[in-house]
């Protein structure tokens, strides 16, 4: 392992770009894709509510769990969480810009709002999972989600 890594933190760091590159690449496609828009984001939402109720439950995400446990106690911890936090607000981003531009969101939308409240919230949906907490309660915030995007394609958010 120590010639291989150099160090458990090396290993851990490994872990962590292959995770991003192979697991957050498959998760994030659908937001980061070029036609991105509302239903990726609902459908971002209501993935992570359904595997609340799967084998996923209790596991969560290992990007959000390293945010929460180790992004603010090691330099590259915190270096992998602040690009995990903008590889996802990027993504919101990239599908709110979309339905700006396709007529499903108001003009008066502020993307980059949205934007971090999305990123927030499915941060915070990864460590509910994480933390077991009642599927129920995840497909509340799914559906919470929809309602502010239904606002802000109204143009009241």
């Amino acid at each position: 392992m120590y010639a291989e890594f150099g160090s458990k933190q090396g290993l851990f760091e490994a872990a962590l770009e292959r995770y991003d590159n192979e697991h957050l690449s498959r998760v994030l496609a659908p937001l980061e894709a070029p036609e991105a828009g509302v239903d990726a984001i609902r459908q971002a939402f209501a993935g992570y509510a359904s595997a609340s109720e799967g084998w996923f439950q209790g596991r969560g995400c290992l990007m959000a769990n390293t945010a929460v446990e180790r992004g603010a106690l090691d330099e590259a911890s915190g270096q992998y969480t602040a690009a995990y936090l903008a590889r996802i607000n990027a993504a919101f981003r990239n599908a709110l810009g979309n339905a700006r531009h396709s007529g499903d969101l108001g003009p008066e939308a502020d993307v980059d709002e949205l934007a971090a409240f999305f990123t927030t919230a499915l941060v915070g949906v990864a460590a509910s999972i994480r933390a077991q907490a009642p599927p129920e309660q995840l497909h509340a915030t799914s559906r919470v989600v929809a309602t502010v995007l239904d606002s802000a394609a109204a143009g009241s958010v």
